[in-house]
């Protein structure tokens, strides 16, 4: 019989790109503590290197995979050394993204095609290369990282939001696609949480105020908040979730 609080996850092994630091080097540290084998990925070697080296320090099970997200022969080439090193991966983490800032009327065509390769092609270009895999042994889990910008406008960012709601369709639209495989794909979108990319705005006291005014819990998310989302999303418990996305947001996107 199928055990559908199946929350275990020891044994497993999982990628989260963009995990050298901030809420994906958070959340792959929510994975490990739950005995997964985390793959951390950077495009910063020593940095990486660091962060691996914390993991062990803690006890966890961590390996480091320098490659760059955006370059397709960088992705093949980790995909292939991967698999022969570690296996086929049970859980895909998309996380890498980056934020740019600008009127729109203004915003350099380069930091444009910045964003958008790396918050969405970059999710279908490691996808492809890991899910056949995953195809092959009929299970798999992928978590994309979207955003409140996933459904939401904001000034200054409007390719980020054009990003991550390409983001949450993209998520939709794998889910139709290898849902019979057994794949289960979804998404979680962080509200307001104090990272690097969003130091600006929590260092703004007048933006503070109306975030905390703004939202119902009356305050930022703890990076922390999003593991137990992942950890539902990655394991047994969701088998039956697909092409869904969970709003970790302090009740944000509830309300006008």
């Amino acid at each position: 019989m199928v055990n559908y609080m199946d929350f275990q996850l020891t044994g497993k092994t999982a990628l989260i790109t963009g995990s050298s630091s901030g809420l994906g080097n958070i959340m792959a540290e929510g994975l490990a503590q739950q005995g997964v084998h985390v793959l951390l990925n950077g495009r910063n070697e020593r940095k990486l290197q660091a962060s691996v080296a914390e993991f062990h320090e803690k006890g966890y099970k961590a390996t480091p995979f320098a490659f760059d997200v955006t370059n397709a022969s960088d992705i093949a080439q980790n995909a292939r050394r991967i698999h022969n090193e570690v296996g086929p991966l049970d859980i895909l983490v998309n996380n890498a993204g980056v934020q740019r800032r600008h009127p729109l009327e203004d915003f350099p065509e380069e930091a444009f095609d910045e964003v958008i390769t790396t918050n969405l092609k970059a999710a279908y270009l490691v996808s492809k290369a890991f899910v056949k895999p995953m195809i092959a042994q009929k299970a798999g889990k992928i978590v994309n990282i979207c955003s409140l910008q996933s459904t939401l406008g904001r000034a200054t960012i409007t390719p980020y939001a054009a990003s991550k709601g390409g983001l949450k369709m993209m998520t939709r639209g794998m889910a139709t696609e290898w849902a019979g495989y057994n794949i289960q794909v979804n998404a979680i979108g962080p509200g307001y949480f104090k990272t690097e990319m969003t130091r600006a705005l929590y260092e703004d006291g007048e933006f503070d105020r109306w975030l905390c005014q703004r939202t119902p819990a009356n305050r930022w998310g703890n990076p922390e908040e999003l593991i137990g989302t992942l950890l539902y999303l990655s394991s047994g418990a969701s088998s039956f979730v697909n092409g869904q996305i969970i709003y970790v947001d302090g009740g944000i996107t509830a309300c006008i």
